[in-house]
């Protein structure tokens, strides 16, 4: 009689906790379900970089969905994880890393969402031999991955260099000449240092690139990374200021090489593989070109009526530079959240947030967050459905749920996105292709790992010594690394 008590209850608490955790399996499918559906409303997919889940491999462990500090870019359905939000991630990579069974790969976009990006291989080179493009440009929005891919851009054409054994002699010709001095330029220019290459870096603004043109005192660095000449930066959030003023420790140390105020017209190749990079000022000639231009290029325009006028512009540096003002924000994306906010907290200024869909859907649910309290509290009026008719002296139309309206104003901040340099990139004769990155780069993992396996198998077994193949040449487009095609996130 005991035991059988002892077996009802033991049958009672087992199906009170599978109740409890089926009751939970339900819920997270539901909110799955309805980030999904809110991804609907803008995505059309990833931009650029984003996870590829392999459900062969993944076991729903759910530790991907934890670790990304973007929000609901991953959730679980149906016991596996899948992109919900993809165009919300900005290439952290922490779900690939976390997850236990390597599912995940970080790829670049599918042709039919990255169509216009150009063509790149695994180390970052165009279509054209020695010439390289870096960082965002390349699809890659995170600071850490800038830097990464600026790093070990420079390592390879070192490797090139070393292959071919090229004297480099040649007078005024250069090993490198890197295009932007944004993170992935200045990580390029100090590993050309610790290389000893014969390099100069040219930048058409400020040092900094993008990141100076940040309003204060934003978060620009989530993550640590591995700085040259420095070794690994191990702050977990970093403010441009903090950045800025650790990059210009870094770089006087460092002799930094740097032209500012270069702005790039055109990039010829002779016969011998020698560059000319062509500013309105100067010529260089080099071995080879790195290009870290950024992808913001031309601020984008709307052609509204007034636009021209001095009160409308297009980037916000310094804040708190406005005070007891009547402002318009006009956007829906990160920058101009970010940017209405920082408004709104200045004394005595009005701020008012106008975006032409229904809700916000791709900003950072910290900013989704803090715009709700702004929202909530009134330093923030958000017009959602809305958009801009004319910009007069003192005042702006919008056109609000079908209804024009007069609202008194002082300035106007655009935030509608840049024209990427592809026309530039074009002209110079950088390819352009449709690719499928996301399923070449789970192939390619499948490979690498099957391929690991083999060599750790037959280094477990002693064979005759082999001759290494020799590397390419420095001409030459690829190095005959194997994997070398593999897309992935440092």
């Amino acid at each position: 009689m005991d035991t059988l008590i002892a077996f009802f209850v033991a049958a009672a608490l087992t199906l009170f906790f599978l109740r409890g955790y089926f009751k939970s399996l339900k819920e997270r499918d539901a909110k799955a379900r309805a980030a999904a559906e809110k991804g609907k409303l803008f995505s059309e997919g990833p931009k650029a970089q984003h996870p590829h889940i392999d459900n062969t491999y993944c076991i729903g462990c759910a530790t991907c969905t934890t670790v990304c500090p973007e929000g609901d870019v991953l959730a679980m359905l149906g016991g596996k994880a899948v992109i919900v939000n993809g165009y919300k991630c900005i290439g952290h990579s922490l779900c690939a890393e976390a997850c236990p069974v390597g599912a995940i790969t970080m790829v670049m976009a599918s042709p039919s969402m990255g169509a216009d990006m150009p063509t790149l291989t695994a180390q970052c080179e165009t279509t054209i031999p020695n010439m390289f493009i870096v960082g965002e440009l390349g699809g890659l929005a995170l600071i850490k991955n800038a830097v990464n891919q600026g790093r070990e851009c420079v390592d390879v054409i070192m490797q090139r260099f070393t292959a071919k054994g090229t004297a480099r002699t040649v007078p005024d010709v250069y090993d490198i000449v890197i295009v932007g001095a944004g993170p992935a330029g200045i990580a390029a220019s100090l590993r050309a240092i610790e290389h000893k290459l014969k390099y100069i870096t040219i930048e058409r603004d400020e040092i900094g690139g993008t990141v100076a043109k940040y309003p204060r005192q934003k978060l620009v660095m989530t993550s640590p990374v591995e700085f040259p000449m420095y070794g690994k930066f191990k702050k977990t959030e970093l403010s441009k200021e903090n950045l800025l003023a650790f990059w210009d420790k870094v770089l006087h140390r460092a002799d930094f090489k740097v032209r500012t105020g270069q702005k790039v017209e055109d990039i010829k190749r002779d016969e011998n593989g020698i560059f000319t990079v062509i500013t309105p000022t100067d010529q260089y000639r080099a071995h080879a070109v790195m290009l870290a231009l950024g992808r913001t290029g031309t601020p984008r325009k709307l052609g509204v009526k007034g636009e021209d006028l001095p009160k409308v512009m297009y980037r916000l540096i310094e804040a708190d530079h406005y005070v007891n003002k009547r402002i318009l924000v006009i956007g829906g994306g990160d920058s101009a959240v970010e940017a209405a906010m920082g408004l709104a907290h200045q004394v005595g200024n009005k701020v008012t947030l106008s975006y032409r869909s229904a809700q916000f859907s791709r900003i950072k649910e910290r900013n989704s967050q803090r715009v709700a309290d702004c929202m909530k509290t009134g330093k923030v009026e958000v017009l959602f459905n809305s958009s801009p008719v004319e910009f007069k002296e003192e005042s702006v139309i919008l056109e609000v749920q079908g209804q024009q309206r007069e609202f008194p104003n002082d300035y106007v901040w655009i935030f509608a996105g840049g024209t990427p340099p592809n026309d530039f990139l074009k002209k110079i004769g950088v390819g352009f292709g449709a690719r499928d990155m996301t399923q070449d780069a789970s192939h390619e993992a499948k490979q690498a790992i099957v391929a690991q396996q083999e060599q750790a198998t037959a280094a477990a077994v002693p064979e005759k010594p082999r001759t290494a193949a020799p590397i390419e040449t420095f001409a030459d487009s690829k190095l005959g690394v194997p994997g070398e095609d593999l897309v992935k996130d440092s």
